[in-house]
């Protein structure tokens, strides 16, 4: 990660160690827990292949912090086909399970409890009607101080009544693309482009472009 940004107070770290990247978002973070008992959502928002999860992982090392996966809530409910149907804005509002999201997790988080929810399955494959299964596995996750929700769309409209600080990590499209060619299947990623770039591209273009976001990291 090269550069940081802070908009609401803009500044602007250039660096080639993600340290002190880290550090930055962390001071953020913290000042921004004096303002919220007893624990403060910060999304963590980007493209496909940004490195949301990574960076989720490297501030959760240093600080009190749950981690969810945003995918967890992906709206396995809707048959495949039935996406193609749909507008881009639509695909952007329904990609995700909000209620499911704010009720299985991010509620009782805030409320310092545990939290537990059954994860979208991907692995298991389509069903017969198109849609696809939850984990029989529960995923639990204990109160923290800090809920790091991780993933695209983590900053959507739809949640803004719960987030307290958003952070954008922003990185190249092509670079994003390479680092997508080199974990996922090339039939999966070709369908996968062609239903959802233009979504991404919507959402960050329309929804929640840069100057919407709290902390952008750029690099």
């Amino acid at each position: 990660y090269g550069v940081l940004t802070f908009v609401s107070q803009p500044k602007t770290l250039t660096s080639e160690s993600p340290s002190i990247v880290i550090q930055h978002v962390l001071a953020a973070i913290r000042l921004s827990l004096q303002q919220r008992q007893p624990a403060l959502l910060v999304a963590l928002d980007g493209g496909s292949g940004a490195g949301k999860s990574t960076f989720a992982a490297m501030l959760a090392a240093h600080i009190d912090a749950v981690i969810v996966p945003l995918d967890d809530f992906f709206s396995a409910h809707i048959p495949d086909w039935e996406w193609d149907t749909r507008s881009v804005a639509e695909r952007a509002g329904d990609v995700f399970d909000w209620q499911r999201l704010r009720a299985d997790a991010l509620l009782p988080l805030l409320a310092g409890q545990v939290a537990c929810w059954h994860a979208f399955d991907f692995a298991a494959g389509l069903r017969s009607d198109g849609t696809y299964a939850l984990s029989e596995a529960w995923q639990e996750r204990q109160p923290a101080a800090v809920i790091l929700l991780e993933g695209a769309y983590s900053s959507s409209p739809q949640l803004s009544d719960v987030i307290d600080l958003t952070v954008l990590i922003d990185v190249d499209i092509a670079e994003r693309h390479r680092r997508l060619a080199l974990r996922e299947d090339a039939q999966f990623l070709e369908g996968w482009h062609r239903r959802w770039d233009a979504v991404e591209a919507y959402y960050f273009q329309e929804l929640r472009p840069k100057s919407a976001f709290d902390v952008i990291i750029s690099g």
